[in-house]
């Protein structure tokens, strides 16, 4: 695979609370090739932000692409990454060292914050997972 976009997002139905995470993987046509999604139990939104890139970049590795573009819709999450930003919350840190790890698994990262509505797809397969949960 030549290109691939990534599109996460991690959300809690209160901070901290329920949470849960979406991927979306689209091909350089927007195709999408892959989505998963996952509850994961209590946690903050940047928890559930950064286990849903952790997840992202998991499929990722599988697809084995020559360039890979992430957008996510926390800005935190992406200033951290690109060093703007320290990582001080303890409960982050160890999801920062996994990220780290994975990017090192792939040839070509790139990451980009974008508005939340360019982002509804990995933001819907969030709240599906909640809104089950919740039933």
């Amino acid at each position: 695979m030549t290109k691939l976009y990534l599109n996460t997002d991690g959300g809690a139905r209160g901070n901290p609370g329920p949470a849960a995470t979406g991927v979306v993987a689209t091909d350089a046509k927007g195709k999408v090739v892959k989505t998963t999604s996952r509850y994961l139990g209590e946690a903050t939104n940047n928890q559930a932000e950064y286990l849903a890139l952790i997840d992202g970049l998991k499929v990722a590795i599988k697809l084995k692409p020559s360039e890979l573009v992430v957008k996510l819709d926390s800005e935190l999450i992406v200033k951290q990454l690109s060093g703007e930003y320290r990582v001080r919350d303890a409960h982050l840190q160890p999801l920062f060292a996994e990220v780290q790890k994975l990017i090192g698994k792939l040839t070509k990262v790139n990451f980009q914050h974008v508005r939340r509505e360019l982002n509804k797809p990995a933001d819907q397969l969030v709240n599906q997972v909640l809104d089950a949960r919740q039933r």
